[in-house]
């Protein structure tokens, strides 16, 4: 488990980044921190493996505050994916995945050995191993990120808008790839993203933050969509706009999920339909 109690962080040029942040991410399961520019949710998660450091309260995991652990060795053990991947251009597919494992003392045949069995873990053709990463598709480097986060096999797992740089068939597939992925290992993961649809896919918990870095809500997709806390939150989900007011409608013989603007948000499948 890992908390924020009373954390606040202000930069020295004055900016508030957070503000007497209180949150619980609960073990084996996905927390995403949602919000626009500037609302602190990048801030949040990099305190957690020491990136930055508060200006004021504690960041524990498992009751153990962060501050007192030396941040490198700390670093080392918590997954780490952020957007466009990070990978290290001057070394192979393989390389960048085991970097941590073989800064750690890790034999080069038993990290080649590892780095394999997470190209298939998340679903990389092992051809692709001795290529760099230049040489790999957006979708592919992101891949290859998550292999590396995975890569010390972490109790938690760090996921910084992971997947805002990619189109969005490929972003769709990364976001199912990630659904497969924790039912298979279930990490304790904490996924930024300033897209809501994204969060409320991916998220068991939620976390809207506004600007300054409060949180406006924190809860289930379902809590939040059922009652939102604030203003605030029914524009950034758009309850108060009719796209959250779905109704069905019959088009062409099928059953089409329809917006409160009248645009089709998807299409019921007959095993969900109503009897």
């Amino acid at each position: 488990m890992i908390e924020f109690e009373q954390v606040t962080k202000q930069f020295e040029d004055g900016t508030l980044a957070v503000s007497g942040v209180d949150l619980v991410i609960p073990s084996h399961q996905v927390t995403v921190l949602v919000g626009s520019s500037g609302s602190g949710k990048t801030t949040l998660l990099r305190m957690i493996n020491r990136m930055v450091e508060p200006t004021s309260g504690t960041v524990s995991i498992d009751a153990e505050n962060v501050a007192d652990l030396n941040p490198v060795a700390l670093r080392r053990r918590i997954g780490y994916v952020m957007q466009s991947a990070g990978l290290l251009p001057h070394r192979r597919v393989l390389e960048n995945i085991v970097t941590v494992p073989r800064l750690n003392g890790m034999s080069r045949s038993e990290a080649a050995e590892l780095g394999l069995s997470l190209m298939d873990t998340v679903g990389l053709d092992r051809d692709l191993a001795e290529r760099y990463p230049s040489q790999l598709s957006g979708g592919q480097q992101q891949r290859v990120g998550v292999a590396r986060g995975l890569a010390v096999d972490p109790n938690i797992l760090l996921m910084d808008e992971p997947f805002g740089a990619v189109d969005p068939i490929v972003r769709a597939d990364l976001q199912n790839e990630l659904f497969r992925l924790q039912g298979a290992l279930g990490k304790t993961v904490v996924f930024v993203t300033h897209d809501i649809e994204e969060a409320f896919l991916l998220g068991d918990q939620v976390v809207i933050l506004e600007r300054g870095g409060v949180i406006a809500q924190q809860g289930s997709p379902t809590d939040i969509l059922a009652a939102p806390a604030s203003e605030f939150v029914a524009d950034f989900i758009g309850a108060d706009r009719g796209r959250r007011a779905l109704r069905l409608e019959q088009r062409e013989g099928a059953c089409v999920v329809v917006d409160g603007n009248g645009r089709p948000a998807g299409v019921l499948s007959e095993d969900a339909t109503p009897s």
